[in-house]
């Protein structure tokens, strides 16, 4: 689109034309090894009555896109056009005492314009859903130390979450029906859980395997995942296992059948603080079972490592990447090579444009950004993608629709699928007021040409997010 770009400009520079908020802004609390049972706690401070503390939500994006899903310019599919996507979520927690907290939150999603179906998933759409309860869990003890407890819906979140998020990219996010177990010490924290997947579908109630049999998926995660201090110059030194199991059906574009295999991973962190500057992160997984019926085996990893200059104001940072994730090299020996990616938040790993999962790829970047201003921070990143085995799909951000299915074509095709640049803007104008814009471009390799359609796709969006 020859106005995508000017329009996306134009609109940003509006947003950023606003009022600069108080310099003086409350710290941020020192981070807990792992993640913690709650969701992270906001930068801003929900409104509190008494035990009574309620918290309210509105986020706006306005997006166009341009061949994302079918890289065709010949056809002007739904998912070629502009939207707006709004989400409002209303939060009351009610503290019974120092140990035993509720909390209850309420969700309503809009997609506004375009000519996709309002159905979530349908032709990618985000779709509406009409207001839902998003959480409503009971906390038990205290999350910072000793044991603890969550139960009832709620978001996951482990380590980077590569492999389990709540996606609060989407419109709708992620969330489970789940009960959390915790232990924290001073160096180490552990986490237990099983969890079900919530299905969200428009006026009816959003349910979970664990509340409605009636497909008799019985969809379940369950895991332990161990946090630790123990390495002197890393923020966090990680060891997991995960059980995804699903009875009625195989997630992640594997055929029909059940599903039952086990994830193995470590997650390592280096603090730039500690090491000169440098950082370094890596988190490596295998996983064992079956998938569909037919045996897993599989494996991925990610590898990077920056230089931080921490003494200069604008806070510059330069990273390189490397994401890989196998693929099956033969569909057809009733056997599975595909990497799971089970409940990730892709949307940060694998470019801004959403192409790609971390299943059946290699992926190479390059990653810089600075701040200009304490309030604004820009990230500019450039992506390398290539087929892991030419003889699987290529796998969207979403883990199970494929930009490229399986081909005869794609048997004698180059592996490389394209490069993508992604420039993003994150503007907090004060704790409660935060603008979002970006724009990517991708430029088609050699497989799309060789497969099917190629032309270049853009993606662009504006976002304001508001929080009390």
């Amino acid at each position: 689109m020859k106005r995508l770009l000017p329009l996306l400009l134009a609109t940003t520079s509006l947003a950023f034309a606003q009022t600069p908020a108080p310099k003086s802004t409350s710290p941020a609390p020192a981070p807990v090894p792992g993640f913690t049972l709650a969701p992270p706690p906001p930068t801003y401070a929900p409104m509190k009555m008494g035990k009574l503390t309620v918290d309210v939500q509105e986020k706006m994006r306005y997006e166009v896109r341009d061949n994302n899903f079918d890289f065709n310019s010949a056809i002007n599919s739904p998912q070629d056009a502009a939207w707006l996507l709004q989400r409002f979520r209303l939060g009351l927690g009610y503290d019974l005492n120092p140990w035993i907290k509720l909390y209850v939150q309420g969700q309503d999603v809009r997609e506004i314009g375009g000519s996709r179906a309002r159905q979530i998933g349908v032709n990618g759409a985000e779709g509406d859903d009409v207001f839902d309860v998003l959480k409503a869990y009971i906390q038990l003890g205290n999350l910072k130390k000793g044991f603890s407890a969550v139960l009832g819906r709620q978001f996951l979140s482990f380590g980077d979450q590569r492999l389990i998020g709540p996606l609060e990219w989407a419109n709708q996010a992620r969330t489970f029906d789940a009960f959390r177990f915790r232990y924290t010490d001073t160096k180490w924290s552990l986490d237990a859980f099983t969890a079900s997947p919530v299905g969200f579908a428009n006026n009816k109630w959003n349910k979970s395997d664990l509340l409605d049999q009636a497909d008799h998926r019985n969809a379940f995660i369950s895991g332990l995942y161990l946090s630790t201090l123990f390495v002197p110059f890393n923020t966090t030194t990680d060891f997991y296992a995960f059980h995804y199991r699903d009875d009625g059906q195989a997630s992640f574009g594997a055929p029909i059948g059940s599903t039952s295999f086990v994830t193995l991973g470590t997650l390592w962190k280096g603090d730039p603080k500690k090491m000169h500057g440098f950082d370094y992160d890596t988190e490596m997984a295998f996983q064992t079972g079956k998938v569909g019926g037919r045996s897993l085996t599989a494996y991925a990893g990610h590898w990077g490592a920056g230089y931080n200059w921490l003494k200069h104001s604008w806070k510059p940072r330069f990273g390189l990447q490397y994401n890989y994730a196998s693929g099956d090299g033969d569909p057809s020996d009733g056997k599975v090579g595909t990497f799971q990616n089970l409940f990730p938040t892709n949307h940060m790993f694998y470019g801004y444009m959403d192409t790609t999962a971390w299943m059946n790829v290699h992926n190479p970047q390059v990653n810089f950004s600075f701040m200009p201003t304490p309030k604004l921070k820009v990230m500019l990143d450039y992506h390398l993608y290539w087929n892991a085995s030419n003889a699987d799909a290529w796998y969207r951000a979403n883990g199970s629709t494929k930009v490229r299915p399986l081909s005869a074509a794609a048997n004698n095709a180059s592996s490389f699928r394209g490069q993508e640049f992604d420039i993003t803007l994150n503007y907090k104008l004060n704790p409660h007021v935060a603008f979002l814009t970006g724009y990517s471009y991708f430029i088609a390799g050699d497989y799309l040409r060789q497969t099917g359609a190629a032309s270049n796709a853009q993606f662009g969006y504006v976002q304001v997010q508001i929080d009390f």
